[in-house]
Formats: structure tokens, sequence, C-alpha cells
């Protein structure tokens, strides 16, 4: 059916159709928004979990990392720990190197890759070197290190990192390595290294509380005699030379308090054992797990001493073993916050936003442009119907205008209301004017002087009113 303003079903149709383009665009935008928004809050706060490897089985360092993975699964928090258990330091460092843990517990002087850096100390490793009284004249009491040329040295360990330390002391006392014979003993036969009289001296690296460092100089004490710990003077030249070493004291009674073993403070070096990463990982991530750690290390050292001997690792650059980004933001107090992290996205969102207002305002151009042509047929319909209405020959051809004049403003406020004319004030004028004509050729129409016979027989003027 077609009005009498000369538009159709079909255009009614069309604006329909770009209705629903319209609200079907806006859906779409809004769910993409909504998708993404979602996305990068989830993204956020999504919990992560982390493998770690540590070992050996029962060893006080994989008992630390249970209870921290066990105390993050219970706080819920957004970081998680999956122990990967290995038979120590060295194997820890070969699982992580394969890609198989995302971090691991291992010892600073091993053969680190470039890419690793440190999230947190768990504590410090010191060398005790002691020899035991020696029977007949070659075989005499080592006073020093320097009387370890010639000699046999039992290594607490199967790690060759204890070698390795070894023969940086050697070497930095003026003793070359290669007139020192060692022989490691794992830290299960203790007793037989005891035993061995070929032994003159010997050395273990662990943290001043280390059970198997008590136990193996107690142990030497009742087989061979009470032990005489041997000073690593050279601990300052050693830090300098090899920052991933430190210069460190043993106080006396460390080790046994009677009788005191030693007897007065020992000067040794020290090497750091801690959790590693590697730099590629996520640094919100490592921020996160770094504030974690050390939330926990009070609570855990109630019940796991080793827990409050966590320390945060060196943030200078030129350190040896660097922070991890993460750690060191975490430490230095300059982590960003979640505005700070993600102000590129959040303005690349106002960027997107602001696209696709262009880009709506466009599609909504676009999909209305047959009504925006109508819209101006029908206000020339209209115009015309100004004209016609000042020349109008009776009563029912007014009335049929007006009605006209009903279906243009009607279809007019749809296209107003799709969007398709953004101002109906030339329309309104045009109405206005209609309307005046209507009203003055009424009033001509209806007057008798005007010769021409009113259109129904009750209007104003007709004879016997």
């Amino acid at each position: 059916m077609t009005s009498p303003d000369g538009s159709s079903d079909s255009l009614r149709k069309r604006r329909r159709r770009n209705r629903a383009r319209l609200m079907l665009a806006t859906v779409v935008t809004v769910v993409l928004l909504a998708a993404g928004a979602a996305g990068l809050l989830i993204y956020e706060l999504r919990p992560v979990t982390l493998r770690i490897a540590v070992g050996p089985p029962g060893s006080e360092d994989l008992k630390l990392i249970q209870a921290l993975a066990q105390t993050f699964a219970r706080d819920r928090s957004s970081v998680r720990l999956t122990p990967v258990v290995t038979d120590g330091a060295t194997p820890s460092l070969g699982e992580w190197s394969k890609g198989r843990a995302d971090l691991a517990v291992t010892r600073g002087d091993l053969d680190l890759p470039a890419d690793a850096q440190a999230v947190a100390v768990l504590r410090k490793n010191v060398v005790t070197l002691w020899s035991v009284p020696g029977k007949g004249k070659k075989s005499g009491t080592v006073k020093s290190i320097a009387d370890l040329a010639g000699r046999k040295v039992g290594v607490v360990g199967r790690t060759p990192a204890n070698i390795k330390l070894l023969h940086v002391i050697l070497a930095e006392s003026g003793v070359s390595p290669d007139k020192v014979q060692t022989e490691q003993f794992a830290t299960t036969a203790i007793a037989d290294m005891a035993r061995d009289e070929q032994l003159a001296a010997y050395i273990a690296v662990g943290p001043l509380d280390s059970k198997t460092t008590a136990e193996a100089i107690a142990a030497t004490a009742k087989a061979r005699g009470e032990p005489r710990f041997l000073p690593v003077d050279v601990g300052d030249s050693i830090a300098k030379k090899y920052p991933i070493y430190d210069s460190e004291e043993i106080p006396g009674s460390t080790f046994s308090t009677a009788p005191a073993r030693p007897e007065d403070k020992v000067d040794t070096v020290s090497v750091n054992h801690l959790i590693i990463a590697k730099r590629a990982l996520s640094s919100v991530t490592i921020a996160q797990l770094t504030r974690q750690i050390f939330s926990a290390r009070q609570q855990l050292a109630r019940e796991l001493p080793i827990a409050g001997k966590i320390e945060a690792p060196d943030t200078d650059k030129a350190a040896a073993l660097p922070a991890h980004r993460g750690a060191a933001a975490f430490i230095d107090g300059t982590e960003r916050t979640f505005m700070e992290r993600n102000s590129d996205y959040i303005w690349g969102l106002v960027v997107l936003l602001s696209g696709l207002g262009s880009a709506g305002a466009w599609f909504r151009s676009y999909v209305t442009r047959d009504e925006r042509a109508a819209g101006a047929r029908m206000r020339d319909r209209a115009l015309a119907l100004v004209a016609k209405a000042r020349k109008a020959h009776s009563l029912d051809d007014l009335d049929a205008m007006q009605h006209e004049i009903d279906h243009i403003l009607r279809d007019m406020l749809d296209c107003y209301d799709d969007g398709a004319i953004d101002d109906l004030a030339p329309f309104n004028l045009v109405l206005e004017q209609f309307h005046h004509a209507v009203e003055d050729r009424r009033k001509t129409l209806t007057t008798p002087s005007a010769g021409i016979a009113p259109a129904h027989p009750d209007a104003v003027g007709v004879p016997g009113a």
C-alpha cells in the first residue's frame, strides 16, 4: 500500500531492516568490548601455577617449598607453586634448563645460564673446613689451608660445585688444586668418611645450622679426634674476584657448645642458595610471587626455622646474579599498579572506542541513506501541498491534503527516530506554512461571497443554518 505522500510499505520495511542492522551492530560492538574488558580482567586476576624444581627428597629445601605451596593454595594466592622433586641443586638446575620447571632452587655458584635471575635468597651456605689429628710426622695435623698440599680432603655431598669452591679457596690461598686430592661422600655416607684415615681434612658447604655439617664434624671427632677449624683468610679477595661468593664468619660454638666447636669465630666464604627464574618470565607474576614469599616468611618460620633465613636478592644491576625485574620492582618499591601496567591497553581501548564510534556513525549514515532521501522527498511533498492547499476547490480536498500531511508527519517522525533526519526544524516550518494555508483556504471556501458552495450542509454560510 502506498501512502499519499509517496512513501511505501517497502520504505517502512527498509526502516525495520535498518533498525535491525543497527541493533545487531550495537550488540556485536558491546559484546566485543565486554569480551575485551573481561579478557583483560581474567588475564590479570587468573591464578598462575609455576613449577619449581627442588630437592633432594626429605631436604629442608623441599619442606620449605612444600610449605610455601600449601600456604599459597590455602590463601588462594594469585601465584601457586607445584614442586618438581629432584636429587639436589644440580639436577634442579638441569630440569629448569630443559624447560621442565619455571623456577629452580639451586646454588649461585653453579654454571647458571645467562638468562638466569634471582627471585629470593633462601639462605647462605657457608664453607666449613676442618682437619683431624694425624698420626706420624708425615701425616701430622693440618693447621692451615697451606698444609693441605699433598693431602686428601673429604668432601661432604656429591655436587661438583663443592669441588669447584674448594679449588677456588686453594688457588687464592696459594695452594695448587692439583696438589690436593679430593673424594666426595654422599650425605648418607658420613660414617664411612669419618673412618677413612687417608683423609686429612674435610669440607662441607651448608647453612650455619646444617644438621649434615654438625653430624659430619661430630662423626669425625668421634672417630679421629677433636677437629681443628681452618680459617679462609682470603675471603675478601675471593669475594672481589668472584662476586658470586661473599666473605663470612662462623661464630663460636655454632656446631656444638660442649665442647665448643669452633672455640672462636672462623673466617670463611659463603654462597647463596636461592630461587632462580628466567628473564623472560612475567615480571608481574614474579613480583606477586616475591610478595607472597616474604608475606609468608614470618608465619612459616614458627614451624620451619629455615623460612626465617629468606632474604631479598641483590637488586643492583651490576650484581653477579641480578635480581629478576619483577622481584626488584617489589623490593625497591617500584612495582607498577594495574593502571600503569595496562595503560597502553586502556589507551588502545579508548582509541578503539573512538574508532568504533566513528565507524558506527558512518554505518548508521550508510544504512539510513534511503530514509534520508525519502525524508527529503516527503519534505518537498509537504512543501508542494502548501501551494496546492492555497488553490483547493473544496473542503474535501483540504481534508484529503490534511490526511496526506498526517501520513507525511508520521513517516518523518519515524525517520527522525531512526536517526535518518537530525533536525525537524525545516519540516516544522513547512508544516506551519501548510496549516496557515489550509486555515486561510478553509475560511475562503466557507465565505458566501466566495461563490463556492460549502461541501457540508452545516458549514458556515449555508442558507437556513
